[in-house]
């Protein structure tokens, strides 16, 4: 994927080329970062699925409520 030519920052546009090397370096670790927000927040959907998945397992296995109320007779 090619890079933008300009970059826009606080609704001011930038050209990519009259950056330093340090704000280039800076804009690329932002990329990596976005992207490795995006794969977290994906393991997060997976998670928050197992979980429900899981809740219900429990939910569905539970003793019914008369077998409960015989216990604690």
């Amino acid at each position: 994927m090619a890079n933008p030519k300009t970059i826009t920052i606080d609704n001011q546009e930038y050209p990519v080329d009259s950056l330093s090397d340090v704000a280039k370096q800076q804009l690329m670790n932002l990329r990596v970062v976005d992207q490795e927000i995006a794969r977290l927040k994906t393991q997060l959907g997976i998670a928050n699925i197992a979980r429900a998945v899981c809740a219900n397992g429990v939910k569905n296995n539970l003793p019914a409520a008369e077998s409960l109320s015989e216990t604690k007779q």
